[in-house]
Formats: structure tokens, C-alpha cells, sequence
């Protein structure tokens, strides 16, 4: 998997990359401005993900989102930020962006998220959503959900195993079947695919 990573901070940039090279099967490129990046996209083999920085100088926001989209041959484009709104955020994916990816993110989460992204699906973190500015409305399947709930019910709609949930959320295996038992109660779902399917056809989690 071939990711490039964009960002002008140059410690931010070090840390992500260093991150997703440890994994063994991503080769990680980089770019530190704007019209590098552009060029990087347009030429040789593309990259199957793209991360952007929102705020970075040449951007001109959503114009800079288009421009790298216009150019990644196909490929997906997510947009990274540390300071962007919930607002900006939808925003973002609603003009192309294969996700948002908060900068405060867990480390085990942004790698999830880069393979969730890369395999064409949209990322756009719950957790995010619902802390940033003003909550996001919160779909009636899931309000009598907690925050957990919500975030194991995202994971499974992800293709995740319970224990690839519990590492990402830095949880125990058995903790992510309580919760999952917990609200698939809730949502009258017989077992967890059920209950994926449930929130697919309910348009939870889903592009």
C-alpha cells in the first residue's frame, strides 16, 4: 500500500509517517508543501491514499481539496487538521474527501482509518463529530446508545473483529462482546452482523 503523506509541519509530518512505515506492508512518501504534492500525485504509480493537511500554505481550503482529488489519478484523498471544525469536516467530505483525520487521533486508530480509507471506504470519526463545536443529531437507531456503544457499532460496520476493536480502543476482548451485547439489545440485533446491518440500512457509518 503506497501512501503519501502532506503536511508543512515538519514533527507532525515525521511523526505520522514513521507511524504508518512501521507497518509492513505500506511504503510512506511525503511532501512538506503544496505544489510538491500536486506533482508527486500526478506522476508514476499512484498512491492508493492520500493524507492532506487542511491548513497547510497553498491549500486555499477546499480548492486545494479538489485540486489534489483532480490529480490522484482515481485514488483516494483524506484531509488531516488539528484545528478544523465539525462543519469544515463535512464539508470536506462532502466536496470528494476519502475522510477527516483528526491530528489528535490514537495512533492505532489513524492506522485502522488509513486502511478503512485506501480500501474506498469515507472515514468521519464519531467521536469527533459529537465533541467538536456544537454535537452532531445524533441518528434515533443509536440515541439511547453510549459513546463506547457507538464506537464498537462504527467498528463492526468497519469490518473489524472484536479484538482488532479492542485494540483500537485500548479496551479488553471481553469488554467489546459486553458492548456489543449491550446494543445489539438495544437495536434488536440477533448478533453483530445483524446489527452492521441494521446501521448500514439506517445509514449509519456508511459513504
Amino acid at each position: 500500500m503506497r501512501v503519501l503523506v502532506i503536511d508543512d509541519h515538519t514533527m507532525v509530518l515525521d511523526m505520522i509517517s514513521s507511524l504508518l512505515a512501521n507497518e509492513t506492508d505500506m511504503d510512506v512518501a511525503v511532501a512538506t508543501d503544496f505544489p510538491t504534492a500536486l506533482e508527486l500525485l500526478n506522476t508514476g504509480r499512484p498512491y492508493d491514499l492520500t493524507l492532506l493537511d487542511f491548513s497547510m500554505p497553498g491549500m486555499v481550503g477546499l480548492e486545494g481539496l479538489a485540486a489534489a482529488i483532480n490529480v490522484s489519478q482515481g485514488k483516494p484523498v483524506a484531509i488531516m487538521s488539528g484545528v478544523a471544525s465539525k462543519e469544515t469536516a463535512v464539508e470536506a467530505i462532502n466536496a470528494g474527501a476519502a475522510g477527516f483525520v483528526p491530528k489528535t487521533m490514537h495512533a492505532k486508530s489513524l492506522v485502522s482509518a488509513v486502511r478503512f480509507m485506501a480500501s474506498g471506504e469515507i472515514f468521519l470519526p464519531t467521536a469527533f463529530m459529537e465533541t467538536t463545536g456544537e454535537k452532531a443529531e445524533i441518528h434515533p437507531i443509536i440515541k439511547d446508545f453510549t459513546q463506547r456503544e457507538r464506537e464498537v457499532l462504527e467498528g463492526v460496520c468497519r469490518g473489524l473483529s472484536n479484538k482488532e476493536i479492542a485494540r483500537e480502543l485500548d479496551l479488553r476482548e471481553v469488554t467489546i462482546k459486553l458492548h456489543m451485547k449491550n446494543l445489539s439489545r438495544k437495536i434488536g440485533a440477533n448478533n453483530r452482523t445483524h446489527a452492521a446491518m441494521i446501521a448500514r440500512n439506517a445509514g449509519l457509518f456508511t459513504p
